[in-house]
């Protein structure tokens, strides 16, 4: 007996979209030349056509004519980086216009670079690859960073009911760092790692984490293994979000006095981004409901940070940290549980 073949469902196409504007349709079958073996096009004669297609079709890349009736290139342009759904859709401007008050105009709107015409196919598959590999980069940045946030979440979800924590925390931790005069760049990283400072409750048992009252010795013992699963659960990276993330779960709950653990660091031993994080991540446990305690109030939770100074927390960031509260208190009630 002869067995039926299986039908399979079309594959899907999953070549990157490019919407390709001009009110020439020879400049744009000269586009569709060019580019139609390795994209999928979308095509608009004018400017308000082209507005709908990125709303509808979120292209990866707009390739746009500028000098075109009624909405020229350069409105388009401005329109799209306006509105919130298609402001990211990096915007190649294809025109004759080649002087440098003309570029300058473009760059300032939102575009990222420019092809002259006549268009040279080459010139053109280059920088369509260029920015579609930034495109890709972007994309795959915002994929590890929303997986760092859920994973962080996912520890403290195991810890008490919201995961709102993780979210106070974090921006405490990075409004710290920028009071403290770190670079902007790497404070954006900080709140973007800072989720992950526990994420080695996950390896301890809820017995331990939702108990109501105070550990035993054998349950101490256990809960002080967290930092280290932490790190071995991110792994050790060159660089970047991973690593800030693993100094941060492995040293957050070391102290200023060396009193600390997993390693009983001291002073500066303990990595910049832990300092700062444990200050976020006391007070956001003071001021909150825990399975052991009621909240703390601001002024009591002010006073502790301000008594360990020197001893638990760093002496320089500790002032800093206390000067902050109404913003602190904006990020609770953004945050709220």
């Amino acid at each position: 007996m002869t067995a039926t073949p299986v039908a399979m469902a079309p594959a899907e196409d999953r070549r990157p979209r490019i919407l390709v504007v001009d009110d020439e349709p020879a400049n744009l079958q000269a586009l569709r030349q060019v580019l139609q073996q390795d994209y999928r096009l979308l095509f608009a004669t004018d400017g308000a056509r082209a507005l709908e297609l990125a709303r509808a079709q979120e292209p990866q890349l707009i390739l746009l004519d500028v000098m075109m009736p009624g909405m020229d290139g350069h409105a388009v342009c401005a329109r799209l980086k306006a509105d919130a759904q298609t402001m990211a859709i990096p915007v190649i401007f294809v025109t004759a216009l080649a002087d440098a008050e003309d570029e300058a105009r473009g760059f300032d709107i939102g575009c990222v670079d420019y092809i002259a015409k006549p268009i040279s196919a080459p010139v053109v598959r280059a920088r369509v690859r260029a920015h579609l590999s930034l495109v890709r980069i972007d994309e795959l940045r915002e994929s590890r960073l929303q997986v760092i946030q859920r994973l962080g979440r996912a520890a403290e979800y195991k810890d008490n009911d919201t995961g709102m924590h993780v979210m106070r925390m974090s921006h405490f931790a990075h409004r710290l760092a920028l009071a403290a005069g770190c670079p902007p760049d790497w404070a954006d990283e900080l709140l973007h790692a800072a989720p992950m400072h526990d994420v080695g409750k996950i390896g301890i048992a809820d017995a331990i984490l939702q108990k109501r009252g105070l550990l035993d010795d054998a349950e101490r013992i256990a809960m002080r293994r967290h930092p280290q699963i932490g790190a071995e659960i991110i792994g050790e990276h060159a660089g970047g979000v991973l690593r800030l993330a693993r100094e941060v779960a492995i040293a957050h709950h070391e102290k200023w006095d060396g009193s600390g653990y997993p390693a009983g660091l001291a002073g500066e031993q303990i990595p910049l981004c832990a300092r700062i994080v444990a200050l976020a991540d006391v007070f956001d446990a003071l001021t909150s409901v825990r399975p052991y305690k009621q909240a703390w109030t601001d002024a009591a939770a002010v006073a502790h940070l301000r008594a360990q100074a020197g001893r638990h927390f760093d002496p320089a960031l500790a002032p800093l940290f206390v000067e902050l509260l109404p913003q602190l208190q904006d990020i609770r009630r953004r945050w709220a549980d």
